[in-house]
């Protein structure tokens, strides 16, 4: 992340120079982090990755938070020419980039294209992208719908594109997003620049679907920073709801705080926030069903150390970037290893000793079940999108939307799909019609089959969960190797690793692999 303020000139100097040396030395990437980020070194995985940029390369990097995946970009894009266009799902996010890098005098090298700007603010930052203003562009993808957006983009001569969270891409992933499916489309639109996806956790499955949908060419990969050793990892085995909601009380009590109670639903995070108050722990609770100024709000206070204890749904954490987190405790089961081993990676940041325990109950895995299931798309509703797309094509998404009863995450998933089946096709401008020989019926049908498909990929990765929960052997093992890691246990710092292996001792430092592929 960037530190130190550096002069508004230094960052044009060192683009130009880097312009002129080629292939760049590595003495010539440190100056430039030195110069404008204060950096005395760089890791051997930034390093790496920014080498891969300058080479013109798409380059997939998976990271912890905290790894410096920020400066790649950063300092790879002062050494291009032209624009770097940054695609990030969080709005508090997009403005502590903009603010780092226009620390210096507060004159415009970074700006932020996001619904925070009013009409008038909006249409002016797009002027200035488009004369070339600012060598950093921060949007939502949802930006990314609007046709002045990407008119004023296609002026600004993008050379790279940058995509945060790049999971988000990902109906395997843990946080799957819609707008998210259209970014390959962007890249197409603005003929290719270098691009860059960047995620803090992802298994192979999800690491190739996002080279995939971005329509990556010859992408590096680099993935590293998976074993946290800080982490010690538990599960605890219950019969009774009752008794596990007892055990999850009696440990936050006793816990060194602060720490995240995870829970599946929004009933549970108020419940469960209760009983901790009543115990005179400062607790919060946070899910979806909140104002986004309540939201706000509660992690302010948490992020703050003014509240001990936050109990959420998995709408808290992505972002979140709270060093001395002690404890992440999952009330429920997750829906995947994916979002386990992101979300329990919000604990011990600092490196020093944390706790994820899982609280699990046979019957929680039928009961997460029916939360992935919930919201699928049905034929009826496939229907109404082709009919609206068949009265009058080309069309844009707006307009299907006031045909439709539909929320647009969900005309957004239902167009994706459609894609992927060829039933449909996405314009450049964002407009679709129906491809060739469509048969409207069959449209629906083969959706229908995908969603049958991805029923059985959710119950899969369900199994995995309750394979972990299960497992006999080295816990840290079986994350790991999920991700593709060759780790092999005993860790000595997971509840199976210390009854079987009792004097094992574990430095709590973090550990980082790096491995390197080429695709």
């Amino acid at each position: 992340m960037p530190g130190k303020e550096r002069p508004r000139n230094a960052i044009r100097r060192s683009a130009t120079r880097s312009r002129k040396s080629s292939p760049p030395k590595d003495t010539d990437i440190l100056s430039v982090a030195r110069n404008n980020f204060g950096f005395d070194q760089l890791s051997p995985g930034q390093s790496q990755a920014i080498r891969s940029l300058l080479s013109k390369s798409d380059t997939l990097v998976v990271m912890p938070t905290g790894a410096g995946k920020s400066a790649i970009y950063q300092i790879a894009g002062l050494m291009l020419p032209g624009s770097v266009l940054v695609v990030s799902p969080l709005i508090a996010l997009q403005k502590d980039q903009v603010d780092s890098i226009n620390a210096s005098d507060g004159k415009a090298e970074a700006c932020v294209v996001n619904s925070s700007l009013k009409s008038i603010e909006l249409r002016e930052t797009l002027d200035r992208v488009g004369n070339g203003a600012y060598k950093f562009i921060f949007l939502a993808p949802e930006q990314l719908r609007k046709e002045e957006a990407i008119d004023a983009l296609k002026q600004a001569r993008v050379s790279m594109i940058v995509i945060d969270e790049a999971h988000c891409i990902s109906e395997w992933g843990h946080d799957f997003r819609p707008d998210y499916l259209q970014l390959g489309r962007v890249v197409d639109v603005l003929a290719h620049p270098i691009t860059i996806a960047m995620t803090a956790t992802a298994s192979e499955r999800v690491r190739q679907e996002i080279i995939e949908r971005l329509g990556m060419k010859k992408p590096r990969v680099f993935v590293g920073g998976f074993d946290r050793p800080n982490i010690y990892l538990r599960v605890d085995h219950f019969n009774e709801e009752n008794k596990k909601l007892e055990a999850v009380i009696h440990r936050v009590r006793w816990a060194e705080k602060p720490g995240i109670v995870y829970v599946a639903t929004r009933k549970a995070a108020e419940e469960i926030m209760r009983h901790l108050v009543e115990q005179g722990i400062d607790a919060l609770f946070y899910h979806g069903g909140l104002k986004s100024s309540e939201r706000d709000e509660i992690q302010d206070r948490f992020m703050s150390g003014n509240a001990e204890v936050i109990v959420a749904t998995d709408a808290f954490g992505m972002g979140i970037d709270k060093a001395d987190i002690r404890f992440v405790y999952h009330h429920d089961v997750p829906d995947s290893l994916d979002s386990y081993y992101q979300e329990i990676g919000r604990a011990g940041r600092d490196g020093e000793k944390a706790d994820a325990i899982l609280f699990f109950r046979k019957e929680d895995i039928g009961a997460q079940a029916f939360h992935t299931g919930a919201g699928k798309l049905d034929p009826e509703q496939v229907n109404q999108v082709t009919a609206a797309i068949a009265e009058e094509q080309p069309v844009a998404p707006e307009e299907i939307a006031e045909k439709v009863d539909l929320s647009r995450r969900k005309l957004t998933a239902i167009i994706q799909k459609l894609a992927d089946i060829d039933s449909v096709e996405v314009l450049p401008a964002g407009e679709v019609r129906l491809s060739k020989n469509t048969d409207l019926e069959d449209a629906a049908a083969a959706v229908a089959e995908q969603q049958e498909t991805l029923k059985e990929v959710n119950k899969e990765r369900l199994e995995q969960m309750r394979a972990y929960a299960d497992t006999s052997g080295c816990r840290r093992e079986y994350l790991l190797r999920y991700f593709g890691d060759n780790f092999a246990g005993p860790c000595g710092n997971c509840d199976n690793c210390e009854a079987e292996h009792p004097a094992i001792d574990v430095n709590p430092s973090l550990g980082v692999r790096l491995e390197v592929s080429n695709n």
